[in-house]
């Protein structure tokens, strides 16, 4: 039978609160936990050897999503309001900063706020715009590829508002949220399938938050489920959905969350940037990590 995701003695232990919405926490190989704090402009730092949260970045040009690549350099994805960097930026071993993506078709981004990695080492992000649009200048919101070789393609482009991503280790499918706050807008999760061209094609609806709090960020476990966050009030928190929609299990965080992911020496330690806060769990399945392994 199937390990269940969350151990019955599981229990929610919040690490810092003090933000103004926390977002996008990705973990370095000693432990350490980066989550950034888009209102406030800046990357925040918890260290689990102290229990300390210090400021590594301000101003961030407004991060929000964050992952750390396969050579453990932290790619960020900055938002579009106040004098936000429109833009996917790396922060290299040498403490530069490289500009990865920032316009496609000669027209700034709308505001990169998701990103994962494949197999080779391609950025796939997410480029929706929340917020006021006057300066928008895409003509959709979609998800986007950073080519090996600096290019940019755009991979997808029939959904609302893109937001969460992850890609399987296989690079066969695509889980995307379509988080539309308007008033009947696409709430939902779904998955993509590549074919045999290398087109992306819409296959399922895992999860459908209707006229509720949609999802956001979310994270892989070694077996493929789902850590998604997602929600508001009594339904704010994680969700555990397997490969098939299927709900494994809830983690209950009692404000809106914005991502999550794994880190601690074994991966079991589920990371959740969640409103003014950053929490840990521990959990009995490892994430799914491109770094570190």
């Amino acid at each position: 039978m199937p390990q269940h995701p969350i151990p019955a003695n599981a229990r929610l232990q919040r690490l810092f609160d003090g933000c103004a919405f926390a977002e996008g926490p990705a973990a370095d190989a000693d432990g350490n936990v980066y989550f950034s704090d888009c209102p406030n402009n800046r990357i925040l730092l918890y260290r689990p050897a102290t229990g300390q949260t210090e400021v590594w970045q301000e101003p961030s040009l407004r991060a929000n999503g964050m992952n750390f690549d396969a050579a453990g350099r932290l790619v960020v994805c900055c938002d579009g309001k106040d004098d936000g960097a429109r833009a996917v930026r790396r922060y290299e071993a040498d403490g530069s900063i490289t500009t990865l993506a920032s316009h496609y078709n000669g027209k700034k981004l709308n505001a990169p706020n998701d990103l994962c990695f494949d197999s080779q080492g391609r950025i796939y992000f997410t480029d929706p715009r929340y917020g006021y649009k006057d300066d928008v200048e895409q003509d959709c919101m979609a998800v986007y590829r950073i080519e090996l070789d600096g290019s940019l393609t755009r991979v997808i482009d029939d959904m609302q508002t893109p937001n969460g991503i992850l890609i399987t280790p296989d690079d066969r499918t695509l889980y995307i949220v379509d988080h539309n706050p308007e008033p009947g807008g696409a709430r939902t999760l779904l998955a993509y399938d590549v074919d045999q061209t290398g087109v992306w094609r819409r296959r399922d609806t895992l999860a459908d938050f209707g006229d509720g709090y949609g999802g956001d960020g979310m994270v892989l476990d070694v077996d493929g489920n789902i850590y998604l966050t997602a929600g508001a009030d009594e339904k704010a928190g994680v969700y555990v959905i397997a490969p098939t929609g299927a709900q494994l299990g809830f983690i209950a965080t009692g404000e809106i969350p914005g991502n999550c992911t794994f880190g601690g020496p074994d991966l079991r330690t589920l990371y959740i940037a969640a409103s003014s806060s950053l929490y840990a769990i521990e959990l009995a399945i490892p994430g799914q990590l491109v770094y570190p392994k």
